[in-house]
Order: C-alpha cells, then sequence, then structure tokens
C-alpha cells in the first residue's frame, strides 16, 4: 500500500479542482496532498482531519501554521514527544519522538469539510502510512479520524464509540485514545480546554513508554 498520494492526485475531483484554485490564488503555498510525517519507528500515530487552508496546506507539514499546531506541538514538547522549537514552518528544526502524524484526508477541502467519498477514497493512504511500522497506540482528534482510523484497521465501529478522554483496546492489541480535535474552534468555545488535551496526550505517552 502507498503511503502518501503522488502531488497531483486526481482521486477526489473537487479536492483536486480547489488545490488547482488554491494554487491560483496563492501560489507560493504548498497546495497539494500532505504527507503523513514523523518517526518512521512510530510507537503512537496520531490522526486528524485535513489540513487547513492556511496551515498544513500552505507549509506542506501536517499541523504546521495553524492554531491546532500551537497546542498540538506544545502539548507533545510537553510530555517529550518532540523536540526542537516549532516555528510553523516546516524547516523550523522540530523532530517528533515516537510519533507520526497522518490526517484522514490530505488535501484541503473547502470549509474544512470533506464528504464521505473523500474520507473513503483517502483511507487507502492512512491505511498505507500505518502499515509502514507497527504503532502500540492511536491518536485520534476527532470523530471523522476516529471513524475513519477504525475502518483502516478493519475494526467495527460500533464497537467503539468516539467520545474525549475514551480509551479503547483494538483487536490487533494496539490502544486507541480519542481526543475532541484541537482546532480554535473547540479551545475558544470551552468545547476542549489545554488540561483536557494534555490529559490525553499524556496518559498516549505513558502508555507508549510501558
Amino acid at each position: 500500500m502507498t503511503a502518501n498520494p503522488p502531488s497531483d492526485c486526481a482521486l477526489c475531483p473537487r479536492l483536486a479542482a480547489f488545490r488547482a484554485d488554491n494554487r491560483a490564488l496563492y501560489p507560493t503555498f504548498f497546495n497539494a496532498p500532505v504527507p503523513a510525517w514523523g518517526d518512521a519507528a512510530a510507537r503512537l500515530i496520531i490522526v486528524g482531519l485535513a489540513p487547513g487552508l492556511k496551515g498544513a496546506n500552505r507549509t506542506g507539514r501536517p499541523f504546521t501554521g495553524d492554531y491546532a499546531g500551537d497546542l498540538l506541538y506544545a502539548t507533545l514538547q510537553k510530555f517529550g514527544l518532540a523536540e526542537g522549537e516549532y516555528r510553523e514552518r516546516p524547516d523550523d528544526g522540530l523532530v517528533l519522538k515516537s510519533v507520526k502524524i497522518i490526517n484522514a484526508v490530505r488535501c484541503v477541502p473547502p470549509q474544512n469539510k470533506p464528504t464521505g467519498d473523500e474520507i473513503r477514497t483517502c483511507r487507502t493512504f492512512l491505511s498505507g502510512a500505518i502499515a509502514q511500522g507497527a504503532p502500540r497506540a492511536f491518536l485520534a482528534l476527532g470523530r471523522i479520524a476516529h471513524d475513519s482510523l477504525l475502518s483502516s484497521l478493519s475494526e467495527r465501529r460500533a464497537a467503539f464509540g468516539f467520545a474525549h478522554g475514551a480509551e479503547h483496546q483494538l483487536t490487533g492489541g494496539a490502544r486507541l485514545f480519542d481526543s475532541y480535535h484541537c482546532s480554535r474552534y473547540n479551545t475558544n468555545t470551552g468545547v476542549l480546554t489545554q488540561a483536557m488535551f494534555e490529559d490525553v496526550i499524556g496518559r498516549a505517552a505513558r502508555f507508549i513508554a510501558d
């Protein structure tokens, strides 16, 4: 299985057309499917939703260049899962330790809302990236990431309900941790607090360290 789509991936016509529009509007942006990023020997795989228009779609690295990345990378650093300084650009020298980050959908979708067909189509790359290693744990950021991850692992979604802070023992032996997405909207509205997010990341970090 292939871990990353080609830069000119045309499997999702709507997303390909949106990329083309953004290349005209923002010619200096990455404007391509954002590849998985992190430690090749990752024990923890973090699954997000999709690149932000002016975040990962601009920089070409997951969660880099927007508020979600500010919170995610600071929290990973706090628990020893990243080292270096996060400066919102892919050449900042930040290194992930035992962690890989993969978006369920690799291209930026209009209004940050991928369709069901787009999620299913891109799942082949999620499965391919996961198959490259042998993770002990997964962290799903939001329900879409949770559901797509379970499907990519051939797990029954009904057996593993999404809830912030939930932990699930998967049939393959790995552990799944759930969190609300670390978006600005969720933090501004109080749906997700820094303490809530740190609790989940901390538990995942301790689990893979055992």
